[in-house]
């Protein structure tokens, strides 16, 4: 669990049933998403690039995706 608290701080800032921080912390994973995702949008019209901001961007994706997850399972009170 401790190395979980490093990689995703964030998501463990959330308090249980606290509505508040747990909009907060969904908002900012969500407004990261979309704003790297327009840079990928971006920077995958360059040919050479393109692959490597694929391969980032599923990346962020799936980080912010697990990074959902434990928000809401800490919400929930299901994780410590």
């Amino acid at each position: 669990m401790d190395m979980l608290k490093k990689i995703w701080p964030t998501a463990f800032a959330v308090k249980e049933k606290d509505v508040v921080s747990f909009v907060i912390q969904l908002v900012i994973l969500l407004v990261v998403c979309a704003i790297v995702g327009v840079l990928i949008g971006i920077l995958a019209k360059i040919p050479v690039v393109n692959i490597i901001v694929g391969i980032v961007g599923a990346l962020l994706e799936i980080y912010s995706l697990v990074g959902i997850i434990l928000c809401i399972l800490k919400f929930l009170g299901m994780v410590k």
